[in-house]
């Protein structure tokens, strides 16, 4: 962290409570402050024109919830980062996070305002170019709201404040509320405390302006157009430590790019895709299982296209209990419709399609009746390890798999594939894996490139290399869904759903080519051990919802 945004919060922070009262309303102060720590209650100070808002729970509780996983190493590691933290935070002052702010600050709501435009008289043209087009950048406004629990420990770390040394603390008034201004090094900073129970900061005076003129009654956050919904409903996450609040998804996008000449030529087929999402609300929290995400869209159904359908879950079956990533889904055909149907609004994307199609009929293949239409039914795509033949330099292959009512094309796709790769003097061999008709693309003394055959009447594979065909049609070996690893992941995900992305960190970091990757880097192998796995899926109960979801599967803390 820069050094001089690091100390942006403490002497602002001091400074404004400052203001709170003082030692003669001793009594007063001594009393609980009800509230404060809310997330709803600190939208309502925050301007209406915010684009998002983020609340952070500072409930010790919640967050020593994480202290029940990780490696002893990992442990070591995250409490030697927090420690430097705090050093760096604090270098120049005898002031404690665990003593003088822990004890008084509530939840943190960090909201984002549209930004400034930065006055052109800041700007100066080159010499050599005085009648240049200069582009006017945006400075991004950022707030910040604290709820104070506990006004008398917020009054005595004002106080202790008051003697460091280097800060220059000026107060002014507006409509009746002081605001404070904390200089440091050139740079100032702004707050003010509203109705003794939050502690409002932002680097731009403005946006505590607008918080004052929100206090004094002016629309909040809270009140906002798809705000009072996703504050109502939340996100159902145990020990919550944020949530994430977006009422205007499309007006967000827009304005927050405002400031880039890409934003500017936003198109609007590309605006209307926006808007399908009106709003989301998202949460973060840990249970037993790690640390879970959830989040929730609300969509316009009328320009909502995609077809949601939700995934039988079986074909993760047909997978090897080694498979360390995995991808699943259903109707790969639906989607391709979706996009062609959407691309007729998009040049762009319209030609890069026509592009496709032109230069596979140059091989006889039909881009949409060949390849994607009998891609119908649910789908995978898995990486196997694998340490021999061609796949021993990388250690693993990957593996996809379709179900279809559509047997007939599908054979008839592969077989023009074969005869593609015949052409390319690839020789095309059967053998028997399992019991099963496999058809192989073999390289000399390498082995087989890619295989492919059917696991039962409606089941198609496609295996890049000879070892994964084996490890997918050998119906014998244990199968990924009756792993330890991809049970903890995943089954604690919402059913029914759409399908899973799944991947086992431990077998990742064996793999050859990604443990080259980190090898270099102890912290990252530290940090990487204490997960056990990551879990993604989602889900539309209605054209109007889409539910998405996360688990960070976290090892247990073994340490004594």
């Amino acid at each position: 962290m820069p050094e001089s945004k690091s100390k942006f919060l403490i002497p602002a922070v001091g400074a404004a409570v400052v203001i709170a009262g003082s030692i003669a309303a001793y009594t007063y102060f001594k009393a609980p402050s009800a509230g404060s720590s809310d997330a709803l209650g600190s939208a309502k100070l925050v301007p209406s024109t915010a684009l998002i808002a983020t609340y952070i729970t500072t409930d010790s509780q919640a967050w020593a919830k994480l202290q029940q996983f990780g490696t002893p190493e990992a442990q070591k590691l995250v409490a030697k980062g927090l420690e430097n933290f705090n050093k760096q935070m604090f270098s120049d002052s005898n002031v404690s996070y665990e003593k003088d702010i822990k004890p008084w600050a509530g939840g943190v709501m960090i909201a984002v305002l549209p930004p400034n435009p930065v006055k052109p008289a800041q700007f100066t043209a080159p010499d050599q170019a005085p009648n240049a087009l200069i582009n006017v950048q945006q400075k991004s406004n950022i707030l910040i709201v604290v709820g104070i629990k506990d006004k008398l420990s917020a009054l005595n770390f004002a106080n202790k404040l008051k003697s460091q040394k280097g800060v220059k603390f000026q107060e002014s008034d507006y409509k009746g509320q002081k605001i404070i201004e904390t200089t440091e090094n050139g740079k100032p900073t702004y707050s003010v405390v509203l109705n003794n129970s939050h502690l409002v900061l932002a680097p731009e005076k403005q946006a505590v302006e607008k918080t004052i003129d929100t206090f004094k009654g002016e629309s909040s956050f809270a009140s906002k157009e798809g705000a009072s919904s996703i504050f109502n409903k939340g996100v159902d996450v145990k020990n919550s430590l944020a949530q994430i609040y977006v009422p205007d998804y499309a007006g967000m996008i827009q304005q927050l790019a405002a400031g880039s000449q890409q934003a500017k030529q936003l198109p609007p087929q590309a605006l209307a895709q926006l808007k399908q999402i009106k709003s989301v609300v998202a949460g973060i929290g840990v249970d037993d299982a790690g640390v879970r995400v959830k989040a929730i869209a609300n969509l316009d159904p009328q320009l909502n296209k995609f077809q949601y359908q939700s995934s039988p879950g079986k074909i993760v079956g047909q997978f090897p209990t080694g498979t360390f990533a995995l991808i699943s889904g259903n109707g790969i055909s639906r989607g391709w419709e979706t996009l062609v149907e959407e691309s007729k609004n998009y040049p762009e994307m319209k030609q890069g399609i026509e592009q496709v199609r032109g230069q596979l009929k140059f091989v006889n293949i039909d881009l949409d009746k060949d390849i994607f239409s009998w891609m119908n039914g649910e789908f995978a795509v898995g990486a196997i390890p694998s340490n021999q033949g061609m796949l021993a330099s990388v250690g693993f292959g990957g593996a996809l798999v379709f179900d279809t009512s559509d047997r007939k094309t599908a054979e008839a796709t592969l077989t023009k594939l074969d005869t593609l790769a015949k052409n390319y003097q690839i020789d095309i061999a059967n053998r028997n894996i399992g019991g099963k008709d496999v058809t192989e693309w073999q390289i000399p003394r390498q082995g087989a490139l890619l295989a492919h055959g059917w696991l039962d009447q409606d089941t198609v594979f496609i295996a890049l290399g000879g070892p994964v065909a084996e490890a997918i049609g050998d119906r014998n070996n244990s199968s990924l869904d009756n792993s330890d690893t991809f049970k903890a992941v995943t089954s604690s995900l919402q059913k029914p759903n759409g399908g899973y992305f799944y991947l086992d960190m431990d077998k990742t970091q064996t793999v050859p080519l990604i443990k080259s990757l980190i090898s270099s880097d102890a912290n990252t192998i530290t940090i990487l051990g204490s997960i056990r796995g990551l879990g993604f899926t989602a889900t539309s109960p209605d054209k109007s919802t889409s539910q998405l979801e996360m688990l960070l599967a976290l090892k247990q803390n073994t340490a004594k």
